[in-house]
């Protein structure tokens, strides 16, 4: 690695969604627009919608939704709703800091 170049860090997220529920559609247009503003090339976004997978919700412990997970970097930060309240959801996931 070149001195002075770093590697960004890749954001991971599980979003998991109940079928295309307003507040479903919602929370995946807000977390689409926080990650192409804050990380742009630098996120993935799995969605589970609990509809159609269950047993992943179960195992992930998840029993509302929305529920956003940020699997990385650690630690592992949940966020249930819409995701609509910005300044609050940047901070839980730690880009409170990032340029836009």
């Amino acid at each position: 690695m070149i001195a002075g170049k770093r590697k960004r860090e890749i954001f991971r997220f599980r979003l998991f969604v109940a079928d295309d529920t307003p507040n479903s559609v919602l929370a995946l247009a807000n977390l689409d627009a926080i990650c192409r503003r804050h990380l742009p090339d630098a996120f993935e976004i799995e969605v589970v919608d609990v509809f159609h997978e269950p047993k992943r919700a179960l195992a992930d412990a998840v029993f509302l939704t929305p529920t956003l997970i940020r699997l990385a970097p650690s630690p592992i930060v949940r966020i249930v709703g819409t995701l609509s309240h910005l300044q609050t959801v940047l901070q839980a996931l730690g880009l409170e800091g990032e340029a836009a």
